[in-house]
């Protein structure tokens, strides 16, 4: 016993060296195990593309700090945009108290702004929103100062628009009468991707669907005066692929997601046999996409909607223009949707904007959309019941198909004052420029429906162009929009309705592929402007 009972001493003893190594290498993990419990207790965290950013806040301080895990799109960024999700920690303070971004927008309710749960306090969606913010004042940074819209500065700088195989574009045009069960695209197609002209609103005027930027680009491009034909003369590279009218010919049909993928695969796999494609790791090339970025970003299995073509890892370098763009991607950038006006020259805009500054408003409202029974959360329905209810207000159903033809639309806002702007399938609306060019002031109720959006073609101070209504005040019954409209003064709905007519509207309209624009920048001009600027601005 006692030898059986020595022996099991010394074994302790010679293993009590290895327990207490053990024992100090715990110490320390289970530290940082207690100090990252500390740390998560008090933190937020937002997800914003491939970038974690964990925000905690000092106790004794009330300052929050922000660490940033992941990849950023290869872009180098001025340092005044260093400071991008971490925001002074007073700044954040200040708007928490004032319940408004740095640009004066109210914050939204938590479980309506983000309903899927990512972000969970009221410093989260803070910071989600100042970083659209400062994404936006980057964007601006790379705002041309050019007049010259019709042969934009080049110094020695070229465009050249590569010549992709025609099942990215050409052929995906020849299935225009198959895309949307309802409706034959064909038509909308035709005149350089206008539509049929309107004779009714003169000249100038075409049937152009919401979905034909991709083709209208194209075409403008094509003519460019910076276009190079010789590759070794480019200094940014346009790529034709019609990636919106990919993914509408599948929106319909039964088919794999592997099925949506491929094309979209295709075209990154014949942009890498492309030297020109790593010159700048994609940095210089442009991609024009005449859908919304969410209807590229389809990231779980078991979702069928959409493609996953800007889910891409090749797809972050690269400039991506959109109607609507994805907020916290850098290189999304918004431009105007097209309208149904295509001037051919500077009389063309100039006849039209003495019209509207003419044209006798006899009603205080308009509204053109249909309710959203499916969508609880949705505030048409409420808009509706306040617009019928009065004399003030005119409300045009599209469910009924009245809102089909161009001329009626355009009428009914003429006519009009004020155009209810709210949200539909997504939160940007064609809708908002066929108001804008008609001298009609859009009443918008969420940010992201325009001023989250298009830096480059509306200004920052929103409140030049248009009005805000919190869609949250809406929705909780504590505004009659018709009432609040009406208590704004005529002076200042004069002044607003000039700056939309004389300072916004050349630059909303795409011209005709055979414009000839002298005194005015059209959306085209201004964005090719703004894209080589970008591109100077990367090299300082």
């Amino acid at each position: 016993m006692t030898t059986s009972f020595s022996k099991k001493k010394t074994k302790l003893y010679k293993n009590e060296p290895f327990r207490l190594a053990k024992l100090v290498f715990l110490i320390p993990i289970t530290i940082i195990i207690l100090l990252l419990i500390f740390l998560w207790s008090s933190s937020s965290t937002i997800i914003s593309g491939n970038i974690i950013h964990l925000c905690f806040q000092s106790r004794k301080l009330n300052d929050l700090y922000c660490i940033s895990a992941g990849t950023h799109p290869n872009l180098e960024a001025p340092s005044s945009f260093s400071s991008n999700v971490t925001t002074s920690a007073e700044k954040i303070v200040d708007d928490l108290q004032q319940k408004s971004t740095r640009l004066g927008i109210p914050i939204p309710p938590r479980y309506h702004a983000f309903r899927n749960g990512m972000v969970k306090s009221d410093e989260e969606l803070l910071v989600a929103y100042n970083q659209v913010e400062d994404q936006l004042e980057m964007h601006r940074s790379w705002t041309s100062t050019s007049q010259n819209h019709n042969a934009t500065l080049c110094d020695g700088r070229g465009i050249y628009v590569y010549e992709l195989p025609t099942k990215f574009n050409k052929d995906l045009v020849s299935q225009c009468a198959d895309m949307v069960p309802w409706v034959d695209l064909c038509d909308y197609f035709s005149n350089d991707a206008m539509g049929e002209a309107v004779q009714k609103l003169g000249k100038g005027w075409y049937q152009t669907h919401q979905y034909s930027l991709e083709l209208i680009f194209h075409s403008r491009v094509m003519n460019h005066p910076c276009r190079v034909q010789n590759i070794s003369e480019a200094e940014l590279f346009y790529v034709p692929f019609y990636a919106g009218l990919d993914v509408l010919r599948w929106h319909f049909k039964n088919v794999t997601n592997d099925v949506k993928d491929s094309l979209g695969l295709e075209l990154v796999k014949w942009l890498e046999s492309q030297p020109t494609w790593f010159k700048r790791s994609g940095k210089d090339h442009i991609f024009v996409l005449g859908k919304i970025s969410w209807d590229f970003r389809r990231r779980y299995s078991n979702s069928n909607w959409g493609s996953r073509f800007l889910e891409l890892n090749e797809m972050q370098n690269p400039v991506k223009l959109l109607i609507e763009r994805q907020p916290w991607h850098l290189n999304d950038i918004g431009i105007p949707h097209p309208t149904f006006f295509h001037p051919q020259s500077d009389n063309d805009i100039t006849k039209w904007q003495l019209k509207l500054l003419n044209e006798s408003r006899k009603s205080l409202i308009s509204f053109a959309g249909a309710a959203r029974p499916d969508a609880p959360e949705s505030i048409r329905s409420i808009l509706i019941n306040q617009c019928t209810s009065t004399s003030e207000c005119k409300f045009m159903n599209c469910s009924s198909g009245s809102c089909a033809q161009p001329e009626s639309i355009i009428e009914l806002f003429i006519e009009s004052e004020f155009c209810l702007q709210p949200p539909g399938d997504s939160p940007t609306r064609k809708s908002v420029f066929d108001s804008l060019i008609s001298g009609c002031i859009p009443v918008i109720f969420d940010p992201f429906t325009a001023y989250y959006q298009y830096p480059w073609h509306l200004p920052e101070d929103y409140k030049k162009y248009s009005v805000f209504i919190d869609q949250e005040d809406v929705r909780n019954m504590k505004v009659n929009v018709v009432d609040r409209l009406m208590k704004i003064p005529a002076g200042e709905k004069q002044n607003m309705r000039r700056y939309i007519i004389y300072e916004l509207l050349p630059g909303l309209v795409y011209g005709d592929p055979k414009s000839k624009l002298e005194k005015f920048q059209d959306a085209f001009s201004i964005t090719m402007n703004n894209l080589f600027e970008r591109l100077t601005r990367l090299e300082l």
